[in-house]
């Protein structure tokens, strides 16, 4: 199977199994006790925490381990709506996750105003609609860095920064779940971060939500009060060791994954591209995450051609893996004004770090035969 589906998951990168598997073993004790087996994992943790901090250019208090991006946006966006018993706003982006979506419709049926902004027909977000969508009820504006469906990349930092100057008590967050540089989005004016180990070579159910000093928070999760009262229950020290050991392999391999993996996709959109008439890149015209490539292939229905790669060893999708099997199209590609008909012949292959060369040219030209036949 060639796999062209990283934005979905990607594989556990070599040895972090090797450092979780301990945790499951030798240092299996609750963190949260006070005996020395409680304390070696405990121990573990802390030493996590430090890691990802460092990573990501932050104090070890402002990293809360979660149980993977979904929660982290949850505790984001309901924790800042919520905080100090208030009922006050959110803005966000049409094009967001799913995770956060859901988040702003929960809170909007709870009294909570929302705002979901639109964007262009590239994907991206105007600075000023996204500022004139602010008023003295937001509390937060949440802004994904990288679309998960096209690899569209709206520039957190200039919003962030924006939203600072115009609305200096509004908090901003970023679901940097699909950016493959997220330390770099962490500017003095993002005081909220999602991520989620499993899209970089970690383990699946384990996220991070980083929360700035200072920032107040209300927990969606109630019990024990454990990472520092912001996120109760057991914390699972296991996946937070897989999950700084994957983040610090995917720094140490961010330059190749950047360069060499953005070529792969290049020349693979290229060879597709000369070969199939009428081929659209959904987002083309914007920043692109290197990893991703979602174009439109007019004449033929995405779910065939899926079902005819897949059968040829090539694994792609038709959008978000939170959303498969939906009767519903993709609201991305929806709000950057594609018509019912142009989603349904729209796919996504996504590359990362153990794609290859002569794979993405060998699904290339599966691709191409798999159109000609259905055409």
């Amino acid at each position: 199977m060639i796999y062209l589906d990283h934005a979905a998951t990607t594989p556990m990168r070599p040895g972090v199994w090797e450092a979780m598997a301990p945790l499951a073993a030798e240092r299996f004790g609750n963190p949260s006790g006070v005996h020395e087996v409680s304390r070696r994992a405990k121990d573990a943790l802390e030493e996590a925490r430090e890691r990802v901090a460092a990573r990501l250019g932050v104090a070890p208090s402002e990293i809360v381990f979660t149980s993977g991006g979904t929660e982290s946006d949850n505790l984001a966006i309901k924790g800042a709506a919520l905080a100090g018993g208030s009922r006050r706003g959110v803005v966000t982006v049409a094009t967001e996750h799913e995770a956060v979506l859901a988040t702003v419709d929960f809170l909007e049926r709870l009294g909570h105003p929302v705002t979901r902004v639109p964007v262009d027909g590239d994907g991206l977000v105007d600075r000023d609609a996204l500022l004139g969508s602010i008023d003295d009820d937001t509390a937060v504006v949440s802004v994904m860095a990288v679309n998960n469906e096209t690899g569209v990349v709206q520039d957190v930092a200039v919003l962030a920064r924006a939203v600072a100057a115009e609305r200096p008590g509004v908090l901003f967050h970023t679901d940097a779940i699909q950016a493959h540089s997220p330390r770099d989005l962490l500017t003095d004016h993002v005081h909220l971060m999602s991520l989620s180990a499993h899209k970089f070579g970690g383990p699946k159910g384990s996220g991070v939500l980083v929360v700035r000093d200072g920032v107040r928070l209300e927990p969606v999760i109630h019990g024990g009060g454990q990472e520092a009262g912001r996120r109760s229950g057991t914390t699972d020290v296991a996946a937070a060791v897989g999950f700084a050991t994957a983040l610090d392999l995917a720094a140490e391999d961010h330059s190749r994954l950047a360069t060499t993996v953005g070529g792969i996709r290049d020349d693979f959109e290229k060879i597709v591209a000369d070969a199939v008439p009428g081929l659209v890149v959904n987002g083309g015209d914007a920043p692109r995450s290197p990893q991703h490539s979602n174009f439109r292939i007019p004449g033929v229905r995405n779910e065939s051609l899926l079902i005819r790669l897949d059968r040829a060893g090539v694994a792609a999708s038709a959008g978000s893996a939170c959303q498969s099997g939906a009767p519903s199209v993709s609201h991305v590609l929806t709000a950057m004004g594609l018509s019912r008909d142009e989603v349904r012949e729209s796919v996504r292959f996504s590359f990362g770090w153990t794609t290859t060369q002569d794979e993405a040219a060998e699904a290339a030209s599966v691709l191409i035969e798999a159109v000609e036949a259905l055409r």
